[in-house]
């Protein structure tokens, strides 16, 4: 075999992965960058990973430094994004609209030193498999239509223009108008992209029977569980603070502002009037102005905007809220929240792809008024409320380790590469 030619390594020998992303994993702030970290971390032990990634000019030396923590080499393409609210943004977005077929969320990160990284570093045959880490790093993968020389494998944290049609469902003027082209251009990205890959991975079950059924893909090979850390994560030793609620989430994504809008107009004035003394805090990055401003709107509400660590928040609250409307993937905060024993109410689409059953490990509500309910109803009997968090931490503590889930994930790249070694190919 040349060495231009993908290979299938033996199930005793380590994978030499190249990892696609679209920025470093530090500071650990989204869900999708937390899955990465762990199972990176875990895969790291066993096989080799040189880690390739945009980086933009913000990024610090240490931030740089911690990528030895789950890769052994890195390679690093400046890059910057333009920033929301500017004349320059508010070209970009245009210019998208009149004059690209692809969607902003995907153009904004085409890179052609990116795409010209990638090209070299495949040509030379020292790696077995190439995974692109959410779909967006594949707009540089597949550059001018070419093919990587290694086999590839896209790894879907999301079915992403389930979530853009998630926004325009639930959005009006025109933002509604733009959501609907987004989610249109998007999908068709996605269906033709994911067809391009030797194998796509998924995180959940849900997302993996669309991939197939309404993408009519045939290179689905299933989905990686989702892990916690339940060393990390533990419940609290004092007690947890009557009446509280807290939301988990980065505040800059647009399916946790519109949660947080929604919680907040529909769900909390009845909540307020059951409850007086009741307080609502949203934990979570760069939180955009209309989210800031809720605390100085309503009685009892704080925004934390960034914090160093999400845990004394999770301890101190009483419930937990997740009332997405909004999304595609699983949501790690709520493995999180159960590690530490909190109760969590979600609708669901926020508990959608997760093993967790209602009424006996977390209470699911969609209508305002039921969510309102399932809240008041622990706030009430603090002892139901206990039952279901210690059920929540039992689930994920016995069944979810990032070992396992990085198990998994390297049985699904041994896959990929023998079918990428098997001709013909796609």
């Amino acid at each position: 075999m040349s060495n231009n030619s993908p290979r299938s390594p033996t199930a005793t020998e380590p994978l030499r992965l190249l990892w696609l992303k679209t920025g470093p994993l530090h500071p650990l702030d989204t869900g999708g960058k937390i899955r990465t970290y762990h199972m990176l971390r875990a895969l790291r032990r066993e096989h080799h990973i040189t880690f390739l990634a945009l980086c933009p000019p913000t990024t610090s030396e240490e931030v740089k430094h911690r990528a030895s923590e789950y890769s052994h080499r890195q390679l690093w393409i400046p890059w910057r994004e333009t920033p929301r609210a500017s004349v320059a943004f508010a070209l970009e977005l245009l210019a998208n609209l009149l004059f690209s077929r692809r969607p902003y969320v995907i153009e904004k990160y085409r890179s052609g030193p990116m795409a010209a990284a990638i090209r070299q570093i495949t040509a030379t045959g020292e790696h077995d498999l190439v995974v692109c880490d959410f779909l967006t790093p594949a707009v540089n993968l597949f550059a001018d239509n070419t093919r990587p020389r290694r086999a590839a494998l896209l790894f879907q944290h999301n079915v992403e223009s389930r979530i853009w049609r998630r926004l325009f469902e639930n959005a009006t003027g025109l933002r509604r108008a733009y959501f609907r082209l987004q989610w249109q251009r998007l999908e068709r990205f996605e269906r033709d992209t994911c067809a391009r890959f030797d194998a796509v991975v998924g995180v959940s079950e849900e997302d993996c029977d669309v991939f197939r059924r309404e993408f009519g893909l045939r290179n689905v090979l299933g989905a990686v569980p989702t892990g916690v850390d339940c060393e990390f994560f533990q419940p609290p030793d004092a007690p947890r603070r009557p009446r509280s609620l807290v939301f988990l989430g980065s505040m800059d994504w647009m399916p946790n502002i519109e949660a947080v809008m929604f919680f907040v107009a529909e769900v909390w004035p009845s909540l307020r009037r059951q409850f007086p003394d009741a307080t609502f805090t949203v934990v979570g990055r760069n939180p955009p102005p209309a989210v800031r401003e809720l605390q100085a709107r309503h009685p009892g509400i704080r925004v934390t905007g960034t914090v160093d660590d999400v845990r004394p928040w999770l301890a101190e609250a009483a419930v937990m809220v997740v009332p997405l409307r909004v999304g595609s993937g699983t949501r790690l905060k709520i493995f999180e929240a159960m590690a530490t024993g909190i109760p969590v109410v979600s609708t669901r689409i926020g508990a959608e792809g997760l093993p967790v059953t209602d009424g006996k490990n977390i209470l699911l509500a969609d209508a305002p008024s039921a969510i309102a309910g399932a809240v008041a109803a622990l706030f009430n009997e603090p002892d139901r409320a206990a039952r279901i968090g210690m059920a929540g931490r039992q689930l994920v503590q016995t069944r979810f380790g990032w070992e396992t889930a990085a198990g998994v994930f390297a049985d699904y790249c041994r896959v990929a590469c023998a079918r990428a070694a098997s001709p013909p190919r796609r």
